[in-house]
């Protein structure tokens, strides 16, 4: 009985990938600092679409804009999440796969699941839960170096170094290694500095790490437990929010709240503000709500649950609260809806051309909720006095083929020593990098 009404559930969620129109807009409506908001719609069951994956054959590489040039930097991978580069140019590749949820109940979490599991590759098998370290020693973007540099974490995400500590964010805890340059290898045990929300359920389960310039806090991304507390408040407890840990002590504060799941935590040079890129809530229609990137403001709520790009409420929230309503902050920055924005990193170095030099990469890991994919893609947002100044930009493309299947998906960005933009592919298994066809028309 189960079993058939999962089908027939997963049949009418289906039938809008036939080809019905699904009412959605121009997505190039919703990037920017005033995007178009249409009206919400509800549904029992939303129109559910992931690009099923179908992996890179040979010598297939993502499309990129007009003098670039991209090349496999690592591949055989295990879905390979986020990127951090240490201060002697070694890539740090963190390999992570979701922890073990608590079991799923209702019946649209079960399609969902279901659906969400065509977007899946390498399965369970194989090694993850790591971070694997690359060297490139002599700069040609060919690693001559390939390590298991940590092992046998919990679902990690976000690294951040500060001295000779290095911390990682597992989904449950902030830990501290110690780390020298040059290892290949760490070997001690981590020490927690402080615990993070984790399970049992632990719907957004990535844990986004920076450290601040002047190295005394850690800022952790935390997301929401649920899209709109299907769960109940009680799972969202220190949840949608983005932490500020003290390094000496390992106390925390909440930052900023009501951010849905805030990841690609990183400090705007140039201003030296704290921006995050933000996945917004889902099951209100096609081109709602726009995911978004912004600044972070210390004591700001971002309207997560309640509201949306400021005063916008969601009917779906009992109780309301108006008074959190009424305090709202508009976002930056629209990125258009449901792109799943999990990576950011500002631009740095001079070896990209100067289209690249100001401004933040993102990458979009693609929508899974709109009958027309959006996302799938890294984008470029130009940066002027600190702040967005013109449209967002595709840098990389190419990671869904003319069958609108996937290759591969984005995830994690970082700008490499040499200034090349790095992209963890997370469903291709493998690290891209991005460099300047021709490097000697971009230097100064």
């Amino acid at each position: 009985m189960r079993s058939q009404f999962t089908r027939a559930l997963l049949c009418s969620s289906l039938l809008c990938l036939a080809g019905c129109n699904d009412g959605s807009g121009d997505p190039k409506a919703q990037i920017g600092a005033n995007p178009v908001l249409p009206d919400i719609q509800q549904y029992f069951l939303p129109p559910m679409h992931i690009a099923r994956i179908v992996g890179w054959k040979k010598d297939e590489t993502p499309t990129v804009a007009q003098g670039l040039q991209a090349k496999a930097f690592a591949t055989g991978l295990q879905h390979p999440r986020s990127l951090y580069v240490l201060p002697n140019g070694d890539v740090l590749v963190v390999e992570a796969k979701a922890p073990k949820a608590a079991a799923i109940k209702r019946p649209k979490e079960i399609v969902m699941g279901f659906v969400e599991s065509w977007a899946t590759s390498g399965g369970d098998t194989g090694a993850s839960n790591r971070i694997t370290l690359l060297r490139d020693s002599n700069g040609d973007g060919v690693p001559d170096t390939q390590s298991v540099f940590l092992d046998h974490l919990n679902s990690p995400f976000g690294v951040a170094l500060v001295g000779n500590d290095l911390y990682v964010a597992n989904t449950d805890a902030i830990v501290r290694y110690p780390y020298t340059e040059g290892d290949t290898k760490i070997t001690a045990p981590g020490t927690v500095l402080t615990p993070l929300p984790g399970g049992p359920i632990d719907h957004h389960w990535t844990k986004s790490l920076v450290a601040s310039p002047d190295g005394s806090k850690l800022y952790a991304g935390v997301g929401s437990n649920s899209n709109i507390t299907e769960n109940g408040m009680e799972a969202e407890h220190n949840r949608a929010d983005i932490l500020e840990v003290d390094r000496a002590s390992g106390r925390w504060r909440i930052f900023a709240s009501g951010l849905r799941n805030p990841n690609g935590l990183s400090f705007e040079p140039q201003s030296g503000a704290l921006w995050t890129v933000v996945n917004e809530r889902d099951e209100l229609g096609p081109d709602l709500v726009p995911d978004y990137m912004t600044s972070v403001k210390d004591g700001a709520f971002y309207g997560w649950p309640y509201s949306y790009y400021g005063q916008h409420v969601d009917p779906r929230v009992k109780p309301q609260r108006p008074d959190l309503v009424a305090k709202a902050i508009v976002p930056d920055y629209a990125l258009s809806s449901h792109v799943a924005p999990l990576g950011m990193a500002f631009a740095t170095g001079s070896s990209l051309p100067s289209a690249y030099r100001s401004g933040a990469f993102v990458g979009e890991h693609g929508s899974w909720n709109r009958p027309v994919l959006n996302g799938y893609k890294v984008v470029f947002v130009p940066f002027s006095d600190g702040k967005p100044s013109g449209p967002a930009q595709d840098v990389v493309t190419g990671f869904l083929n003319s069958d609108n299947q996937a290759r591969g998906r984005p995830v994690g960005v970082a700008l490499d020593k040499t200034g090349a933009l790095l992209i963890a592919d997370d469903s291709g298994n493998m690290v891209w990098r991005v460099s300047a066809a021709h490097p000697q028309v971009t230097q100064r």
